[in-house]
């Protein structure tokens, strides 16, 4: 163990000295914001502060959660950078040609059109940025373009598009859309304009368009291939490792009997109980956000003819879908923990309960004050600066606003308090003493690597947002929280007698040592082209694929956890928990693993970053793994406060597999076909293509749309079912006369 612990730390403190010195070039070669844009012939075109200004716009309306920006945010609508691109590139090919040849000149002889499309790349890769006066230079037909573009986007956000699934009068103010316009000019240019001194944009030729020049650079390529090899040699290092050094955690002595059954339930444990109802309730809000999200795809107006964009629109329903997964899914978590707290010390440290309920009231004031923000922000019900205090920030997965962030943070420190203070005097027992420092520890994890999400301010560059808003949705939600899970499960399982503690202790530390190895670096595989230098192509591919290599081999955490299932008779009243347990390993596979890595090489992001192929890693690796796990978590603590109950688990067999083969279905009916046709465009024709409404309302692309309501239904119908059982143990008693959870509620 002392070996493992070395190696856990050279692992923690290695990984974060590339990602902190990764992250030092990212800040020294972002994108330049110029002072003001300005024509040849001495026009400005925009001026000081606009640029900047409108990406506040683009945030208060709702940001990423309203397309997307460098392929970061949502599918309906188009990516905001290569739409303009393309419209910026169609504008001035029509001018040049007189418009006698067709918008792009495909009308025109090929040779040429050839040297026609090479003056466009000239013109537009020609970076004519001068630092010393911050000033940018542009050709005087660029903007006539931007005035052009302006009409088409006054025209979308004022008036909506059912297409995009923008409500009328999202953003109205001509001023505030002109701004707007000048955000949207400023990420086009930054994607086509050369680095300094190189051949490749700010944003490594991101996005696809031929048009310009924007191809695949040599390193996407390089590293692509680099990262298969390195995956390919992990697997086989971990074959040998498994196949002569693993040790499988045997039992020491499985209990004839539920060693929980006559514990004591303390009164901070019954005090969780209104964590798990809140999960339940939280679960099934964000499924109905998630039927009215998906349905904006196909009618972006309204709800089976209801007008429901006039007040719930898409950007808002799509925002709580993502922040409630993140909410239930992450209280589950941190209620399960809180749970076993007292089992940790052996006893309940004074006034825990206390801490219990200031920390619950403390997350529903973060979650009703966060949702009815963002609802506020999105209809220009905030004034001034406020959007950004209370309302929508505009970032995917950290959207809440920042009042709502520091409180969230608070929380959670809270609850690392009420975890340590049971945790620490368990340090002196000997036989669980690595476990204990092990969660611990991941519970430090989770309280501080929250904090990222307040290194950046209003007006702070995108590209820095980004890399801190990663270090977050990355390191926080899949790098310690799956570190926390490892843990958990193993000391739950110890808890129950079925395997040793110093051997749970060592799968624990072992999975954590190889999930970090890679996960940590292994954040930089979000930054390709978020204006990132090269160097985050190199370390991302290469730490990214070794994220890959633990989930390769949970089938041996799935086969073991069935055979302590097993192990006595008692345990038959803990399998749909250990089967919950198991679907997280098989998630954790296809979801996060080959859903994951299908989309994580440079070149494939390349084209696939922002569309449906990215929702189908988000699906199958944010519910199967997490939302599956707190789950799980929630019925082992049920199972815990009344473990003489015996449960009729026919409702619950029928939920866990609907539940699966409805996500299942989801996917591979309706999410991964149209992910793959779109990439497929993305391609052959361009990115801007595969995101534009001409390809995505054709009639195939709104029939695989609808399929998805087959899985979904399914899925839904295993969520209510799962749901009502779960209210039913915390709010009726058992056969055998246990007395009601809702007692504990109290």
């Amino acid at each position: 163990m002392k070996k493992l612990w070395i190696v856990f730390a050279a692992v923690f403190v290695f990984s974060f000295a590339i990602l902190g010195w990764v992250g030092s070039e990212i800040f020294r070669q972002v994108p330049p914001i110029p002072v003001e844009v300005v024509t040849s012939d001495g026009h400005v075109m925009i001026p000081a502060e606009q640029i900047m200004d409108g990406q506040n716009v683009w945030q208060a309306m709702g940001g990423m959660q309203v397309g997307s920006i460098w392929g970061h945010g949502s599918y309906v609508a188009p990516d905001w950078t290569a739409d303009y691109l393309h419209r910026e590139s169609l504008f001035i090919l029509n001018e040049w040609t007189e418009g006698r040849f067709g918008a792009d000149g495909s009308g025109m002889h090929s040779e040429e059109r050839a040297a026609m499309v090479q003056r466009l790349t000239d013109l537009m890769r020609t970076n004519k940025y001068d630092p010393a006066t911050q000033r940018l230079t542009v050709d005087p037909i660029r903007a006539r373009a931007f005035e052009d573009n302006l009409d088409h986007y006054t025209d979308i956000f004022s008036n909506g598009s059912d297409d995009y699934a923008i409500q009328r009068g999202a953003q109205s103010d001509p001023d505030r859309l002109r701004k707007l316009n000048s955000f949207f000019f400023w990420t086009a240019w930054a994607s086509a304009a050369n680095r300094p001194d190189n051949d490749i944009s700010y944003t490594s030729n991101f996005p696809s368009e031929p048009l310009v020049g924007n191809v695949p650079t040599d390193s996407s390529i390089i590293w692509t291939g680099v990262s298969v090899i390195a995956l390919i040699l992990s697997i086989g290092a971990m074959v040998w490792f498994y196949a002569a050094w693993h040790r499988t955690a045997t039992s020491p002595d499985t209990p004839y009997t539920d060693p929980l059954i006559g514990e004591t339930i303390t009164p901070s444990q019954k005090a969780t109980v209104k964590y798990f109802v809140i999960v339940s309730l939280l679960f099934l809000l964000q499924i109905v956000m998630g039927i009215i999200t998906a349905h904006y795809g196909v009618e972006g107006g309204g709800f089976y003819g209801f007008p429901l964009a006039d007040y719930l629109p898409y950007v808002v329903t799509r925002t709580w879908h993502v922040q409630l997964g993140i909410f239930w899914i992450a209280t589950a978590w941190l209620a399960a923990g809180l749970f076993i707290a007292p089992y940790i010390c052996g006893y309940e440290p004074k006034f825990q309960r206390l801490g219990v309920n200031l920390l619950f009231g403390a997350l529903l004031i973060v979650v009703l004050g966060s949702m009815a923000g963002q609802w506020a922000s999105v209809m220009h019900l905030l004034p001034g600066d406020l959007w950004f205090w209370f309302g929508h920030q505009g970032y995917e997965y950290v959207d809440l606003g920042r009042v709502w962030q520091a409180a969230l943070l608070v929380g959670l420190l809270l609850w690392l308090g009420l975890i340590a203070r049971s945790a620490i005097p368990a340090l002196r027992a000997d036989g669980s003493r690595s476990l204990v420092v092990l969660y611990l520890v991941t519970t430090a994890g989770i309280a501080f690597f929250y904090a990222p999400g307040l290194f950046w301010g209003m007006r702070s560059h995108l590209t820095v947002v980004e890399y801190w808003r990663w270090w977050v949705v990355h390191l926080w939600v899949e790098g310690f929280f799956e570190v926390f899970a490892t843990t958990v499960i193993a000391f739950l399982f110890a808890r129950l007698g079925v395997i040793k503690a110093d051997h749970a202790a060592f799968a624990a530390l072992f999975s954590a040592a190889i999930y970090l190895s890679g996960g940590i670096i292994g954040t930089l595989h979000h930054l390709y082209f978020a204006g990132t230098p090269t160097v985050a192509i190199a370390f991302g591919a290469v730490f990214s694929a070794l994220e890959i290599v633990p989930l390769v081999f949970v089938g041996y955490e799935a086969m073991e956890n069935i055979r302590h299932s097993k192990a006595r008779p008692w345990l038959d009243q803990y399998k749909w928990i250990v089967y919950f347990f198991v679907a997280v390993a098989f998630w954790n596979l296809v979801g996060a693993g080959v859903f994951g890595f299908m989309i994580n090489p440079p070149i494939a992001l390349y084209y696939m970053q922002g569309l449906n192929t990215t929702a189908v890693h988000a699906h199958g690796a944010l519910y199967g793994v997490y939302g599956t796990l707190g789950l799980g978590l929630l019925l082992f603590c049920m199972r815990a406060m009344q473990p003489e109950r015996i449960w009729n688990t026919k409702l619950l067999a029928f939920s866990f597999w609907a539940i699966n083969i409805g996500m299942m279905l989801e996917i591979l009916l309706s999410l991964l076909p149209i992910g793959l046709l779109q990439t497929y465009q993305s391609v052959a024709v361009g990115y801007w293509s595969a995101r534009s409404p001409e390809f995505m309302q054709s009639d195939l692309m709104s029939t695989l749309r609808w399929m998805r309501l087959f899985g979904d239904t399914i899925f839904a119908i295993g969520a209510i079912a799962f749901v009502w059982f779960a209210l039913k143990l915390m709010f009726t008693k058992g056969k055998n006369g246990t007395s009601e959870v809702v007692d504990k509620l109290k």
